[in-house]
């Protein structure tokens, strides 16, 4: 197996030639030797601009082609790739870019009626990096600009690349809501990546609709990363849409769909439905909350795929998953036994999962003491979920240990809804819980106490959010409160307000 991201990309075009690679907006298509050569220009334009290996390129993009060709380009040139949340705020964005001390940057023009550069500009003193790129309108300017510098020295750049060279950074929420850059090596993005690949059974037949983020660690390594490993065609969407996706199942005879749950009972509830033939989906792997088994039954009965559940996070990618066979009370109640390499024990007493092996994240970037939390002396991987395995293996997630909870396929942090409504002139205090969502699975409920003599409304309230969060983040529903629950030691009893709402 190759051990980096760009000899990836030269054994792809070496095995999988003239097979479909990537599916273009409007149905154009790069062969798998295309995809080399306008890897190799985006390599050059890098190199052109004055871009170091080791150097960091941030991209704050949609799912897209040029999404794809920007991440493969800066491996190939050694440039350490920062993907950035489409979901967040300019402020939030620019403390991403700023905080990895990214030296270039990639960026959607308008997206979802937002200006990114102009929420960029507009976020802070923090300056942008030197290069930045505006894609689509500004790609092809920027390819021209490599035409100077031969193929020969970007692929020289591409063979410097070493196994344990530092191939992303990826930022995820910390408990205590800071966010926290995870650090992978080339050799462990692409082992989970062959892993994953290996046990859905990719291969250069499958048409791969990857709906899930690229910037997320899923859609980067076991979406575009899993799609180089195994010759598989990869045709991104945007924005996840029924119809647009229907549309897409039909027309590109797609084969593999991952998402949450309730991005299945979407598709087989819209009114829709009939008009578009779904027959080609092999496969659905979905994870991220409880599946239930009427669903799995459902889902291979009317969509004709068969289903896996995994489980993993930004520091690990893919822990555990099913394998094909499996019931579907295995797929629906548990999260698979290990896979890539990876040991999973529980800990005791406390039942927190622990992880161990090879593709473990390096650490976290600038942050030893949150690594040394994280990773214990003996390896393991303190992942802050509990869970128990059975006598075959096989995880389930049953509770958190911390306060994070889903928002449609999305982790929230709690701490860090907080610390943006402690901003508030008239919040004395606040506490954040996810509650049950029929559509999203959880969203976020505040209750918040007042300064004496000050109000708040509902509305202000999200709206204050929404100009400073994700749109996941933001709560739904706010409630005023005289006091919170605390123990001794003054913390809030979340656990009461959890089950106060579950009885609501």
């Amino acid at each position: 197996m190759t051990s980096t991201v760009p000899a990836a990309v030269l054994s792809a075009a070496r095995a999988f030639g003239a097979a479909p690679a990537l599916v273009q907006p409007g149905g154009d298509r790069l062969t798998y030797d295309e995809l080399l050569g306008e890897v190799r220009r985006v390599a050059r334009a890098l190199i052109a601009a004055g871009l170091q290996p080791g150097d960091r390129l941030a991209l704050w993009a949609p799912n897209s082609a040029h999404w794809v060709l920007a991440a493969l380009g800066a491996s190939y040139a050694g440039v350490t790739l920062v993907p950035v949340n489409t979901r967040f705020t300019g402020v939030e964005a620019l403390d991403i870019i700023t905080r990895s001390n990214a030296r270039a940057l990639v960026v959607t023009d308008v997206f979802l009626g937002v200006d990114r550069l102009a929420a960029l500009t507009a976020a802070g003193p923090d300056p942008l990096p030197g290069l930045v790129v505006q894609v689509p309108s500004q790609w092809d300017a920027f390819l021209a600009g490599g035409d100077a510098v031969s193929d020969a020295e970007a692929d020289a750049r591409a063979a410097a690349v070493g196994a344990n060279d530092l191939s992303d950074v990826l930022f995820t929420s910390g408990t205590t809501g800071r966010s926290r850059g995870v650090m992978s090596a080339h050799r462990q993005s692409l082992a989970v990546a062959a892993a994953w690949a290996g046990i859905a059974g990719l291969n250069p037949d499958d048409r791969y609709l990857v709906v899930n983020p690229f910037f997320n660690s899923f859609g980067l390594k076991a979406g575009i990363l899993a799609c180089l490993v195994s010759g598989a065609a990869i045709v991104p969407q945007a924005v996840f849409d029924v119809p647009r996706t229907m549309e897409l199942i039909a027309r590109e005879r797609i084969t593999v769909l991952p998402g949450p749950p309730t991005l299945y009972s979407s598709l087989m509830d819209h009114p829709d439905a009939g008009r578009f033939d779904l027959s080609s989906l092999r496969l659905a792997v979905t994870g991220a909350a409880t599946v239930p088994p009427a669903l799995v039954e459902r889902m291979r009965k009317e969509l004709g795929a068969d289903v896996l559940t995994a489980y993993g996070l930004t520091e690990a990618v893919v822990a555990t998953m099913c394998r094909a066979g499996d019931d579907a009370r295995t797929v629906a109640e548990t999260s698979g036994r290990a896979a890539a390499g990876f040991e999973v024990s529980i800990a005791e007493p406390g039942g927190e999962v622990l992880l161990r092996g090879p593709n473990t994240m390096l650490g976290y970037l600038d942050d030893p003491v949150a690594t040394a939390a994280a990773i214990d002396a003996d390896g393991w991987l303190h992942t802050g979920d509990i869970g128990r395995l059975d006598e075959h293996g096989y995880l389930t997630i049953t509770d958190r240990l911390k306060d994070m909870y889903i928002c449609g396929g999305f982790n929230v942090y709690p701490a860090e809804v907080e610390r943006a409504l402690a901003r508030l002139p008239q919040v004395a205090e606040s506490a954040v819980i996810g509650v049950a969502d029929p559509r999203l699975g959880e969203v976020g409920k505040a209750y918040i106490v007042c300064r004496p003599g000050l109000d708040l409304g509902e509305a202000e309230v999200i709206e204050f959010c929404r100009g400073r969060l994700a749109g996941y983040k933001v709560p739904r529903s706010v409630e005023l409160r005289a006091e919170l629950p605390h123990n001794a030691s003054g913390k809030v009893l979340k656990y009461l307000m959890r089950a106060e709402a579950a009885d609501g």
